[in-house]
């Protein structure tokens, strides 16, 4: 059972991560769809608003507590490269973000706030309600979508499989918030928690992969070696030892996040040829630093030999 502290800080340090995560999932599917489906463009522009909104309410929140130094250390809520990302992103596409939310957030890392009030603890478990049911929202519309587009009926310059990796973050975030709403955290053996993330880093290398030019052989080559080795250790969770395992992730993720990082970079500065944007770029860095966070504190890890 969490205590009323620890309910508060880990529901706002899930809330500052996802929240970001799944309103740029709709950013990305807002500005992938096509004239003819305005409807749906304006269905997720709403709900990436509403996700804005949330995450806003998140980060006033947030400053009024002490955060881990772990979680604002490791850059997933925002990384150097967010707020340029979002603006020339957003310049690109002409649809709108709400850059203000990252400057608030940037400004995190000076929070030495203790306030773990009874009205904080009843504000956040609001939020958290409200979270859960934008994300019902979300995933009946993503699902919508995924079916659409099965059946030919709209078109997309996202990937199928990559539709359901967004379902699957958001459905994951979803479990996530229920459980602390009840005051605890999910029980999810190492094995589940590992191949999660794994797999979600394995795509990662491969919707890089696609989105490459063909130029770009190099960049192409290191991120199916970065599919494959997440691959790997996925199939090799159960039949392998769960440490050695853990240790090879935490190896394959500090170099992938190497790699996302100066993709980063070269978008920013034109110089790798590809249709990934920016932001998108910045997005999957975010996601594996809190992966790369989230192992380093696995207990199993830190326990000797």
């Amino acid at each position: 059972m969490l205590s009323r502290d620890e309910f508060i800080r880990n529901s706002l340090e899930i809330n500052l991560f996802f929240q970001r995560i799944i309103k740029e999932h709709l950013f990305f599917i807002e500005t992938n769809l096509q004239a003819p489906e305005a409807e749906y463009i304006a269905e997720a522009s709403r709900l990436k608003r509403n996700f804005e909104l949330l995450l806003s309410e998140t980060v006033n929140y947030a400053r009024r507590i002490s955060l881990s130094r772990a979680a604002l250390n490791s850059n997933e809520f925002v990384t150097p490269y967010t707020l340029r990302t979002e603006r020339l992103t957003s310049q690109l596409t002409g649809a709108n973000i709400d850059t203000e939310i990252t400057r608030k957030e940037l400004e995190l890392l000076n929070s030495r706030n203790y306030y773990y009030t009874k009205q904080l603890e009843n504000n956040v478990q609001n939020l958290n309600a409200r979270t859960l049911d934008y994300l019902e929202e979300v995933i009946a519309f993503q699902i919508r979508l995924m079916n659409l587009v099965s059946r030919c009926e709209i078109f997309i310059t996202l990937y199928d499989e990559l539709l359901e990796h967004l379902t699957q973050e958001t459905e994951y975030y979803q479990e996530t918030l229920r459980n602390l709403q009840n005051r605890r955290m999910p029980e999810r053996t190492l094995c589940v928690k590992l191949n999660f993330w794994n797999n979600i880093m394995g795509e990662h290398a491969q919707f890089i992969d696609g989105m490459l030019d063909p130029t770009e052989k190099n960049l192409k080559e290191t991120a199916r070696m970065f599919a494959e080795r997440f691959e790997i250790l996925v199939e090799r969770c159960i039949r392998e030892a769960e440490r050695e395992i853990l240790r090879r992730s935490l190896a394959t993720t500090d170099k992938i996040r190497g790699f996302k990082r100066a993709a980063t970079e070269g978008l920013l500065d034109c110089e790798i040829k590809s249709i990934i944007p920016p932001l998108l770029a910045d997005h999957v860095l975010r996601e594996a630093n809190h992966y790369f966070r989230i192992l380093r504190e696995i207990p199993e890890l830190l326990s000797p030999d």
